[in-house]
């Protein structure tokens, strides 16, 4: 069961963001990523965060996320602002890239709809919250322990985020082993 659940996490982590970039890119020339950048800068009050901030918000490196910021700046939808007195940068949604992600959320939405959403019923989509944010917080737990780093050995982190390093698996070659 082990094996099919995560067979599940593989498929859904890699054919949904390929699926939603293939939309974004037909229909609003953007990518997924810088979708959900100006997302979220577009809920932010004055439409401006601390790029370290929205690196962390976004799931993305500082590094990553400053190429996508220099592309939306190139296009016109966003630009980087210092404030005197503080550190770092912050990201600014001009009022296009507000245009453009508010023009291209439609279409998004309803390719979410139709790809996840309308197959679950409500206890299902509740369901998925659950296991969503289950699942995102041991994954914290694990990279808080070093694991999914480079020179870290194997092991995980438990569910109370103590670092295990004992893995039991079975030697039967078709087991239910990840």
């Amino acid at each position: 069961m082990e094996q099919r659940a995560w067979r599940a996490v593989i498929a859904l982590t890699t054919r949904l963001p390929a699926a939603l970039d293939t939309q974004l890119q037909r229909e609003s020339g953007i990518t997924h990523f810088e979708y959900f950048v100006m997302t979220l800068l577009s809920e932010e009050p004055g439409h401006r965060l601390q790029l370290s901030d929205l690196a962390r918000k976004a799931n993305a490196s500082l590094s990553r996320l400053s190429h996508v910021v220099s592309k939306l700046e190139r296009l016109g939808w966003a630009q980087r602002a210092t404030i005197a007195g503080r550190r770092g940068a912050q990201a600014v949604l001009t009022d296009a890239g507000y245009r453009k992600v508010t023009e291209a959320a439609p279409g998004y939405l309803d390719t979410v709809r139709g790809l996840v959403f309308d197959g679950l019923d409500t206890e299902q989509t509740r369901q998925l919250l659950e296991l969503g944010e289950a699942m995102v917080a041991q994954m914290e737990r694990g990279l808080a322990h070093g694991l999914g780093r480079a020179g870290r050995g194997g092991g995980y982190a438990d569910a109370d985020g103590d670092a295990v390093t004992e893995h039991h698996t079975a030697a039967v070659p078709d087991s239910d082993n990840l």
